[in-house]
């Protein structure tokens, strides 16, 4: 056995057409098809490959036993670095621009509205200082 790739995230959310829109408007991603399950939710697709799913809850989410966040982040790596600061800037999002030369990486940190942490990662030779 070999792990090979990140399949994808799950999160839960008492948000869910928020979140929806949130990951569609700024971070580009599209919802698609979704199994008929007995529960609400989306899943929400990188070009062809569904990358986050989404699912709808009626209590706050939490994860673990003391609601406590366990997850630090997930990372896309994206192209398109001018663009995505532009969008960010006109959805008025907050977010923190990091460079991390050992990578060759600039990450923009940014937090959705369930405040979920994640970084959308360029390489650096395709970002402007």
């Amino acid at each position: 056995m070999e792990i090979q790739r990140l399949d994808h995230v799950n999160i839960r959310t008492d948000q869910l057409d928020r979140l929806v829109s949130w990951y569609c408007e700024v971070l580009g991603l599209t919802n698609g098809y979704r199994p008929d399950f007995p529960f609400p939710g989306a899943w929400l697709y990188a070009g062809e490959t569904v990358v986050l799913h989404l699912v709808g809850v009626t209590d706050p989410p939490g994860a673990g036993s003391e609601g406590a966040l366990k997850m630090e982040h997930f990372a896309f790596r994206a192209s398109g670095a001018a663009a995505f600061e532009a969008r960010l800037k006109e959805h008025g999002e907050t977010y923190r621009r990091n460079e991390i030369e050992a990578i060759n990486t600039v990450a923009f940190n940014i937090w959705d509205p369930d405040g979920n942490h994640i970084h959308v990662d360029f390489y650096t030779d395709e970002v402007s200082t």
